[in-house]
Formats: C-alpha cells, structure tokens, sequence
C-alpha cells in the first residue's frame, strides 16, 4: 500500500516542478540544439536556452493536490490507501485525540481562572499530533514548536508532567523556568520547545546530519506552522537539509493563520509545499484533518529517509479551532460562522470517530464511559500539580553552566541578600525550601 502511495500521489505531489518545465516548454518555441557546445553549461542549473523574452508566472503549476484517505464521514475513498490499522492502534488514536481535547479545555480554563500564567490549546488540529507520531519509531528525535503536545502524549508522556510544566512547580523537570506548554523529554526523544519562532528549523537539520553520519536507523521530524515558515531560519534550514542531504521530515501544520495574520497575508505561493523543489526537497500536501494520511505520508516519508539520507516536506492542512493562546482573542480577525464549519463539520476528532463507528469498534456507551474515565485523569492531575510548592529560588541559576561563573554566583547572592531583608514581601511558603 505505502509502495502505491509513493506511485500515485507522491508522484503527483512530489514532481511538480517537471511539470513546471514541460508547460515552460509549451510557452515558447526553443531552438533545436545540434552540438553540447549550444547548450548551457551553468553549474548552477540545469535548463535550455530559449530565444524569446518571457517570465515565468507564478500561476503556471496548478496547486499542489491534498493526499487523503478518509472522507469527512470517515469513509475510506480509495481501499488500496487504507492503512489497514488493527483496532487497538486506533482507538488508542482516538483516546490520545480526545483525551489532549480534555486536558486542553481544563488548562486553558486554569489560565483563564488566573491559576497559570500562560496556555496554548490543540483544538482541531490533534489528528497531524496522533497521525504523524504513530508513524515514527521512538529513537527518532522530535524538534516541536508549541502545538505538538499530542506527539508527546502518544509516545508516553503523563499527565501528571504536562501538568507539572504549565505549573512550574517542583515536579517540573524544566524547575519552573519556562513558560507554560514548552515541553521537553530527553527519555522520550523530544527537544524542549523554545518560543521564539522557526528557530528548531536549523537545530533540526543540524540533529539530522550527526544522525546520518552516525548511520543509524533514526530520523529526525521538525514541527512548524506556516507563519514560521517566512521566518529566515527555515529557509536556511531547508536549504542545509538538502545540500547535506539529512535524513529530516520538515512538518508544516498549515492550520491557516499565525497568530492573527491569514495565510492570504502571509504568502503568495502555493502554500508551504510548493516550495520544496525549489530547495531540491521531496514535498507532499496532506489532509492534516484526516489522521490515517497524515499516518500514510511520514511512514513512507521516514522509510525514504532513512533509505536515502534525503529530506521531505509534509504540509498537512488543517484548521485552528482555538484562539492562538491565551492571549489571543481570534473573534477579532474571524468570523464565528467560519470556526463553527470546522469544529462541527470537518473535525479530526470526528472523522476518526464516524471511522471507528463504521468499523464497530466503538459505540455510544464506550464514548460515555471514555469521556467521564478521561475526565478524571486530568481532573487528578491538575489537583495534584496545584497542591504542590514551586521549585526553590536558587534553582533559577543552576544547570546552564557546569561550574557557575562568577557574575552568575553574585546574582544569587545579591537575591539571596535582597530575600534576607524583604523576605516577608514574597509568598515563600509556596516554594520548597
């Protein structure tokens, strides 16, 4: 099946840039070359010389098609496309979907209650999170940006530290130094995201390249959204990637704004893909709503990888159902109609669900039982994370230097001196001592 996916639609995906050259060619009348010596000798591209003054149009490449599997009644359109999944893989999709929705509900109500200081929310894009970590193997390195908490969720990671690192509190492996939703697990193969953007980009392609030269069966995957994809770090980052050709999947959830800034302002392209054989790079669009081929394309895209020490581009196309963050107000910049079509009509969460049910694996009761069982668990978890005391203050100096300098020895001292004096001005109970 994965073999037919590289025949059909990666095909169709991947070489549009043939298609490019062949329509160039129907433009104009080229001269019929007799000699090499007529011919180009550029090293910096291969091409024909032509005797008429036209420039290419942006228009000439007719949009790069979307891969599915999956209708949006959770139909699979073509048999040959479906993965064939056994039950338990997809219901544990299903759960690790729904079950990122309820800690998200709650943890953007704690922000919105004053209980943490900062959130960013998942909704209507968990089935790239679930779709593309279900294909990965768990040596491969996970470069985020700060909507992937599904990719950590599915390979593992509890809820108790999710709740740990929005709370900053002692259990916090990162001690309370980050903002809210910046994860990070060496165990599990996932770089600590950072704010600022694209800047994984490059770190990324770096990783991939000591992986290749490691040779060993690994990969890298770089999650981006689009407005990250106009930053210079990505540029530089593709281009690496495939100069040295890297064993890296760059993952571009185009989920159609970057913060309140619409794709239609954002570029004029064709999206994200069509940018990939420009750089040389093997690229694909995908449905990112329909999680069995977003699941298709970064098996295949990972095989090839690893096969070939090359890099892909997957932009998967989904929508932001959430405000940006919580601070964010996206009624600003969008309509209520437009975010409803999306939430009720064309949800992954949704599509996988009429999926499951189609296939009797899945029925009202279990949905019932699931719900209230999930609830619970992060319900739990967050009573627990607030309970516990914040990291003590002098951890705010460790861990970046392995023998503290001396101008960072004076700062934790001048705070421990100003605490002596002004202790009873700070909540220090809250803190373990």
């Amino acid at each position: 099946m994965l073999r037919s996916v590289c025949r059909t639609r990666w095909s169709g995906a991947f070489f549009q840039v043939s298609r490019a050259v062949s329509i160039g060619r129907c433009l104009h009348q080229q001269n019929e070359f007799t000699s090499l010596e007529e011919k180009p000798q550029f090293p910096g591209a291969s091409a024909e010389f032509v005797d008429k003054l036209d420039f290419i149009q942006p228009n000439v490449i007719s949009g790069i098609p979307i891969y599915r599997v999956m209708d949006r009644q959770g139909q699979i359109i073509n048999p040959e496309e479906d993965p064939q999944l056994p039950k338990e893989k997809v219901v544990k999709f299903y759960k690790t979907m729904t079950l990122l929705n309820t800690m998200d509900r709650i943890l953007y109500e704690s922000q919105r209650q004053g209980r943490i200081s900062f959130y960013m929310t998942n909704y209507g894009e968990e089935g790239t999170h679930v779709g593309s970590a279900a294909a990965l193997n768990d040596a491969d390195l996970v470069f985020g940006q700060y909507r992937e908490a599904g990719v950590l969720m599915y390979r593992g990671y509890p809820l108790d530290s999710f709740m740990a690192q929005c709370y900053g509190n002692a259990s916090d492996p990162g001690k309370g130094r980050q903002m809210p939703v910046h994860y990070g697990c060496k165990d599990l193969n996932f770089i600590t995201i950072s704010s600022p953007l694209a800047t994984q980009i490059p770190q990324a392609v770096g990783s991939a390249y000591a992986i290749k030269r490691e040779n060993t069966d690994r990969i890298v995957i770089c999650y981006f959204g689009e407005g990250a994809a106009s930053e210079g770090d990505a540029h530089a980052g593709f281009n690496f990637a495939a100069t040295l050709e890297c064993p890296i999947i760059f993952f571009c959830r185009n989920n159609g704004y970057a913060i309140s800034t619409p794709t239609s302002e954002q570029y004029r392209g064709d999206g994200i893909a069509a940018r990939g054989p420009g750089y040389g790079i093997m690229s694909i669009r995908v449905d990112g709503n329909d999680v069995f081929a977003v699941y298709n394309a970064v098996k295949e895209a990972r095989r090839r990888a690893v096969a070939e020490n090359q890099p892909f581009l997957i932009e998967a196309m989904t929508y932001r159902i959430g405000h940006h963050s919580t601070s964010d107000d996206s009624s600003a910049y969008r309509s209520v109609d437009e975010v409803n079509y999306w939430d009720k009509q064309d949800h992954p969460i949704g599509r996988i669900r009429f999926h499951m049910l189609n296939q009797g694996w899945w029925d009202e009761e279990q949905e019932k039982t699931w719900r209230k069982k999930s609830r619970k668990m992060v319900m739990e978890s967050f009573e627990q994370a607030e309970r516990k005391l914040k990291p003590k203050p002098e951890l705010m100096f460790s861990d970046v230097y392995a023998t503290m300098p001396s101008h960072i020895q004076k700062q934790q001292e001048s705070l421990f001196r100003h605490l002596k004096i002004y202790g009873e001005h700070y909540p220090l109970d809250l803190y373990e001592k």
